[in-house]
């Protein structure tokens, strides 16, 4: 915990009470609502040390609570001791969510303030229905984390460049044109994206302003009859790329003014937007003679569903992927062997120097996992170089990494057996690999959703009385972020829309299982959704699997596994093999015929 915590929360405490506030909300959040942030909005990990993806803190003159769910739990733990900040638990029993425990304690006549370049829209919206049974009150023209955050970060200011067209396959004025046909449906005459990867998937365009997603801070505001602004910083774009901007009738404007440009839409017109993905301080800007359109951005489920380039791109980086992970794993397991110390960091540098000797890699996808022994049981752990742990030749280290590539986006998790492993650890690893082979193999209706299947993948666990705390699959961007929807893989929420999954989406598969203090197991495969059959009772889908990496089958127990089990199994394997082999040779080729081999 950072010594300065408590002086940043009696700063704030202090400026609350200048503005006559009673509760103050910090959301993990920007102006784009985006899950990784840039620097400049981590006002949340600012002011209390917690530095996990998700996560809302709230502070009151005599209470700081910081709300975050089940994967972060031991991390915001050693992160928030010390500090004054109580950890809230998500999720877990009767406990309250900070929406809830916020109408339970801010008062008649009291002010929640909430910084409104970093509330969604949806949330504005409820806060201010629970407060109309309280008669409290939600201001959104503060930013009094702002106020005191003297060091702030600039904004960043990436260069701008074009995603190649023969990676981009679908060229800006196509992606447009069905942008549009889906506002005519909609009877919008404008439509407001503030989410920056469909700004990025619909202009073609690509940059560096979050940390792993290939993403650029804008809005853009898109009119039915032809014309689209794109509200950028002016400087990051060269000339040639705004002259093909204006070509395709994309014109830029800065930043800044997209409130101007909504301000000046009239009572003629029509605005579509989706209230979840864009902040109360943009929406403030609108018109109320406007008609506003409440509705998921059209361009979110068009690029979840991949072409067949897109598909045939990510097929070829998923072999250089795997093949540049199987030199790693040799090169870490050979170093072990002969005793060379080696630590989760330098996991993390084995995977970057042979993922940067592929053909048109960019970067990480998300910061390596790797996760040794009870580190593995930290879902979301990464190692510093303040605290990390040294790998010995015994038990399991959880690898979870993934790469950008111009022609796509990876995300893997593999768990090594670095030597002698207990048998439960190998039977806690192979209840985990029968849930994602019973997914993998399953074959659902048309129209069926990520909920309906999620429990395909718990069985097994659930067989034995386990469980665990995470989502079964996420969406994943082609080149753009690793976390991507609509589409998911999870337990249904009460209220929850339920997406169904079409041909094209990518999802991962990824169940887990974490006992802390021991170990954790989590295997995933990326999978798309593909036509299986069609039959008297309808269209039915599976899924392909597109990941190409051995499982280590040290760390199971084959007995566990039934007859179909290892038969998919050994087909998985077999098509690593085939598809790798061409890729590798001496020593990496023995090492993948090794691991590749019939149960």
């Amino acid at each position: 915990m950072s010594q300065a915590i408590p002086s940043r929360l009696a700063a704030l405490r202090q400026t609350m009470r200048q503005h006559g506030v009673t509760a103050c909300l910090i959301p993990s959040a920007d102006p784009h609502l985006s899950e990784y942030l840039p620097e400049h909005w981590q006002a949340r990990a600012w002011l209390s040390g917690f530095t996990g993806s998700a996560g809302a803190l709230v502070v009151t003159q005599n209470h700081a609570g910081l709300w975050t769910d089940s994967r972060y739990f031991a991390q915001a733990e050693k992160q928030l001791a010390g500090s004054g900040i109580a950890l809230m638990k998500q999720r877990v029993g009767q406990a309250s969510e900070h929406l809830e425990w916020l109408q339970q304690h801010v008062g008649e006549g009291e002010v929640l303030a909430a910084a409104g370049d970093s509330l969604a829209l949806t949330t504005q919206r409820q806060i201010e229905h629970r407060f109309t049974k309280t008669g409290a009150r939600l201001r959104t023209d503060l930013d009094l984390p702002g106020a005191i955050w003297t060091d702030r970060p600039p904004l960043p200011a990436a260069p701008i460049v074009e995603h190649a067209p023969h990676y981009a396959s679908v060229s800006r004025a196509d992606k447009f044109a069905r942008l549009r046909s889906a506002m005519r449906k909609l009877g919008a005459s404008h439509h407001l994206v503030s989410s920056l990867d469909d700004i990025a998937w619909l202009t073609n365009l690509r940059s560096s302003d979050v940390e792993c997603n290939p993403v650029f801070l804008s809005h853009l505001l898109v009119a039915v009859d032809g014309r689209a602004t794109l509200f950028v910083g002016r400087g990051k774009l060269n000339d040639a790329l705004v002259a093909a901007l204006a070509a395709d009738g994309i014109l830029l404007a800065d930043y800044a003014t997209v409130t101007d440009a909504l301000g000046e839409l009239g009572a003629n017109d029509s605005l579509l937007l989706d209230a979840s993905r864009v902040v109360s301080a943009i929406a403030a800007a609108i018109p109320a003679a406007v008609r506003c359109i409440d509705a998921p951005n059209p361009s979110t489920l068009h690029k979840a569903r991949k072409g067949e380039a897109e598909l045939d791109h990510i097929r070829d980086v998923m072999r250089r992927d795997g093949a540049a992970l199987v030199r790693a794993f040799r090169r870490l397991e050979e170093r072990l062997i002969v005793g060379m110390k080696q630590t989760e960091l330098d996991v993390d540098t084995l995977l970057r120097e042979e993922r940067s000797a592929q053909p048109d890699f960019v970067g990480e996808s998300f910061a390596t996992i790797a996760g040794y022994q009870a580190n593995g049981a930290l879902p979301h752990y990464r190692a510093t170089p303040e605290s990390h742990s040294t790998l010995k030749p015994q038990g399991l280290l959880l690898v979870d990494s993934g790469g950008q590539y111009l022609g796509g986006t990876t995300d893997i998790t593999r768990v090594l057996a670095l030597g002698e492993t207990t048998p439960e650890q190998r039977r806690d690893a192979t209840l985990v690999m029968k849930g994602l082979i019973a997914l993998s193999r399953a074959r659902f209706p048309k129209g069926a959703s990520g909920p309906q299947l999620d429990a395909l993948a718990r069985a097994p666990l659930w067989a034995s009385g386990m469980d665990y705390g995470h989502g079964t699959g996420h969406g994943v961007g082609f080149f753009l972020n690793v976390h991507e929807g609509p589409q998911s893989i999870r337990p249904p929420v009460p209220g929850g829309a339920l997406v169904a999954l079409e041909p094209g989406m990518i999802t991962s598969i990824e169940p887990g299982l974490y006992k802390p203090g021991r170990h954790g197991i989590r295997h995933e495969n990326l999978a798309v959704v593909v036509e299986a059959d069609l039959t008297e009772f309808g269209e039915f889908y599976a899924f392909e699997t597109l990941t190409l990496c051995p499982f280590d089958r040290r760390a199971l127990e084959p007995g566990l596994l039934n007859p179909e089990e290892r038969a998919w199994l050994d087909d998985y394997h077999a098509t690593v093999r085939a598809a790798l082999s061409p890729l590798l040779e001496d020593a990496d080729l023995m090492w993948l015929e090794r691991h590749c081999a019939p149960l």
